[in-house]
């Protein structure tokens, strides 16, 4: 279990996809759902039904929520949150754009605790890069990795033994060496680098 996908593809234009991450359960540490850059302004019914299909597989579903790095207001990113529990399912949360810098972390504590009422068992803060230690207690798991191959080669590794965190790299080649204990390498690049699955995923017609 140390896949986390964001497939940011609609079920309707890639079922083949959604049938390949709804199989590959088992290996899934879980799949973030983000039918519109968050859940959209209603309920999207394609969504609802792979969220169904990926619940009864037992994968952990979580939300997506865009945090613009500590400026976008907390009550926006709590009604995301609350529409993902109400129309998918969701079980947990995925942050996006959050803050690295100490600067906003009363922000963040308040949005950690909004999420877990609303209820995130699970809580995933992407940082994309190593946040400084005072959020540690935040999240379940942080993203401390998210970027191209080229870059995430060239990176000073985390030492041995660090913490539960997760790496997501894009433009990375069938054989790329993702080294976090979660991590998705997927091929895709440019601006919408997530909407392809991970090399051990991908979809054979």
């Amino acid at each position: 279990m140390n896949l986390l996908v964001p497939y940011y593809e609609h079920p309707a234009d890639r079922p083949a996809e959604w049938d390949a991450l709804v199989a590959a359960a088992p290996r899934l540490y879980g799949v973030v759902l983000n039918p519109a850059s968050g859940p959209g302004d209603a309920p999207d019914p394609a969504f609802a039904a792979v969220a169904a299909r990926l619940r009864a597989a037992g994968v952990r579903l979580l939300g997506y929520a865009d945090t613009d790095y500590g400026r976008r207001p907390h009550a926006d990113v709590v009604r995301d949150l609350l529409r993902h529990r109400d129309w998918y399912g969701t079980d947990g949360a995925f942050l996006d754009q959050v803050a690295a810098d100490p600067g906003p972390l009363a922000h963040y504590r308040r949005l950690a605790v909004a999420a877990r009422a609303a209820g995130a068992a699970t809580l995933v803060l992407n940082h994309g890069t190593p946040p400084h230690p005072a959020y540690a207690p935040l999240a379940d798991l942080p993203v401390t990795f998210e970027g191209p191959w080229e870059t995430y080669r060239a990176r000073d590794p985390e030492p041995p033994g660090a913490d539960p965190h997760c790496h997501l790299v894009y433009a990375a080649p069938p054989d790329a060496r993702v080294t976090a204990p979660v991590r998705c390498a997927v091929p895709g690049d440019g601006a919408h680098p997530w909407g392809t699955l991970p090399h051990a995923l991908e979809h054979r017609s």
